[in-house]
């Protein structure tokens, strides 16, 4: 007998499980069972199987599930692990459908009260992608006969030590090897801002809405977000803001120091660059001067030895002509 959670933990594997069954069915909603147990209040989701399963997209009210495999995975997974037990089931929505009650009312036949936890395959936003739910009556003030409705439950993702190492080599693997350390910090650090943002987001629209009476107040919620603010610093005191200043300057003037370094170096280069550059040049004209002075030699000799023979040559006709 599964009791009302106060909170549902899904662990890394069960969400790799999911995205593998997705993108295995052409990105369409698919449909699998949840394993876990309760540890005190909190449902312990740590592993699942897909199911086949098949709804017309027209008429949501005609759909499949496999009974019979859903009891053969189950009976297989029980002997490997016999603390697992079907806790309840999961699709990846990304929002509930109209024939989610209906599923939910068959699941019934392998536990008491199943849990619905949406996990979205193909997040649009940062954040959490699954959403937990338990199917509980809703009485109408008009005396209708009560409905199925569902009850949102808090979620989070949880992981062991053995998970975590595995995540943290997953994550290590599908990095982007061009991507050098700092832009990898700089986008961790605004995928985290970001994430903020959108929380701060949704408490603003929250406390909006109860103060304009659209949602009732939730005292256990009121006391949280006072805490959080509790928590936050005083940035009005004196001496923070002196503390503050005080870190920043010293961090500027390192990228200060560092860029005059950076300027340096590369002036240095420059002038070491052109040194170079005209070096060769006056190498080479030296080179091209001396060839010029090799040729002019030559042919002066030349001219020398052809002026004596002409002038042998004149002597040696007068001698005959005597």
């Amino acid at each position: 007998m599964l009791t009302k959670p106060e909170k549902v933990v899904v662990h890394p594997t069960v969400l790799l499980s999911v995205v593998d069954h997705f993108k295995r069915l052409s990105d369409k909603r698919v449909v699998g069972i949840l394993l876990g147990s309760m540890q005190g209040q909190t449902l312990d989701v740590s592993n699942s199987f897909a199911v086949p399963f098949e709804e017309e997209d027209k008429n949501p009210d005609i759909w499949f599930l496999d009974h019979d495999y859903l009891e053969n995975m189950y009976a297989m997974f029980k002997k490997v692990n016999a603390r697992e037990k079907v806790v309840g089931w999961y699709h990846t929505g990304p929002k509930i459908h109209s024939n989610d009650i209906s599923i939910n009312e068959v699941l019934k036949r392998f536990v008491q009260n199943p849990v619905l936890v949406i996990i979205d395959a193909k997040p649009k936003d940062l954040g959490i992608p699954t959403d937990a739910f338990i199917a509980v009556e809703e009485i109408h003030d008009d005396g209708t006969p009560t409905s199925k409705t569902f009850e949102n439950l808090p979620s989070e993702i949880g992981a062991e030590e053995p998970e975590e190492v595995g995540v943290e080599h997953l994550l290590r693997d599908i990095k982007d090897s061009t991507a050098g350390t700092l832009s990898q910090r700089i986008m961790s650090y605004s995928q985290s801002l970001e994430g903020a943002q959108l929380e701060l987001e949704g408490i603003t629209k929250y406390l909006e809405k109860v103060i304009q009476g659209k949602l009732p107040l939730n005292h256990q919620t009121i006391y949280t977000l006072q805490e959080i603010n509790n928590l936050l610093p005083n940035v009005n005191v004196e001496e923070f803001a002196k503390t503050f200043t005080v870190k920043t300057n010293d961090q500027m003037l390192v990228m200060y120091l560092a860029s005059m370094i950076r300027a340096i170096i590369a002036l240095h280069s420059l002038i070491n660059n052109k040194e170079a550059n005209r070096n060769a040049e006056l190498s080479e004209e030296s080179n091209t001067d001396k060839a010029d002075n090799k040729g002019t030699s030559g042919n002066a000799q030349k001219s020398d030895g052809q002026k004596e023979a002409s002038d042998n040559s004149n002597t040696k006709e007068s001698k005959d002509e005597k």
